[in-house]
């Protein structure tokens, strides 16, 4: 169990909470699998191995959403983490640019609308595209380029992807202003889907919602046997 936090940590975790009476709850294992030591959190750390994890291989959110980060004090590369398993480095990230998990906090969830600016330039100048309550695998495929310089989240918390199909590097953006890509620790102005974090539930295991194929059709059944031919009778004398 993780330690009792002390008052900053329960000021700070309550500032995250998505709304009232909201709880949060994630478990850390050492190694893959759900294998190894484990520690649960309810509140934000800023330091994994402070509560006796060297590493991070694996994950359960039994309620959430979560934001990791792959450096101490939530900074470095951002990983979404929503309810569900995550049994190794590779489903909680697919930018294959960093395995570390060592920092970690609730992720604020405070609207059910969702409206989202994006800039073209610094200082939410240039070409300019609107995204209001859906999400978006492709911005080219909507008409605008890849290279988002600054972001305005009016309502609700969103995550941009440097790749389309949500792929690649994340980003988080909780309701808030953007002026500049530095703001949101993206190493260039690169953004190519965006979509919304809408709930708790919102994806049940990993970082997506994969649809299960539509199971084969069964055999068909056998036609009923045909009714046996009446008995011949003798002809008439």
């Amino acid at each position: 169990m993780s330690e009792q936090q002390s008052a900053p940590e329960q000021l700070a975790a309550g500032k995250s909470q998505g709304g009232a009476g909201a709880t949060y709850k994630v478990v850390l294992f050492e190694f893959e699998n759900f294998q190894g030591c484990k520690t649960e959190f309810s509140a934000e750390c800023k330091d994994v191995s402070e509560k006796g994890l060297e590493k991070v291989g694996s994950v359960i959110v039994e309620s959430g959403p979560w934001v990791g980060y792959d450096r101490h004090g939530f900074t470095g590369e951002q990983f979404i983490l929503e309810k569900g398993e995550y049994p190794r480095w590779d489903t909680w990230t697919n930018s294959q640019s960093s395995y570390s998990l060592l920092s970690l906090r609730p992720l604020k969830v405070d609207s059910a609308e969702h409206k989202l600016y994006l800039f073209e330039n610094p200082g939410y100048t240039g070409r300019k595209m609107e995204i209001v309550d859906d999400d978006v695998p492709s911005l080219w495929g909507h008409g605008f380029q890849d290279r988002v310089a600054s972001v305005k989240a009016l309502n609700g918390t969103w995550v941009g992807y440097m790749y389309p199909g949500y792929r690649g590097r994340q980003f988080i953006f909780e309701q808030g202003e953007f002026k500049h890509w530095n703001d949101w620790e993206a190493p260039a102005p690169q953004i190519q889907s965006v979509r919304r974090v809408r709930d708790m539930q919102w994806h049940k295991r990993g970082c997506f919602t994969i649809s299960d194929p539509d199971p084969a059709p069964g055999p068909e059944p056998d036609p009923a046997p045909a009714p046996p031919a009446p008995p011949a009778t003798a002809g008439a004398s």
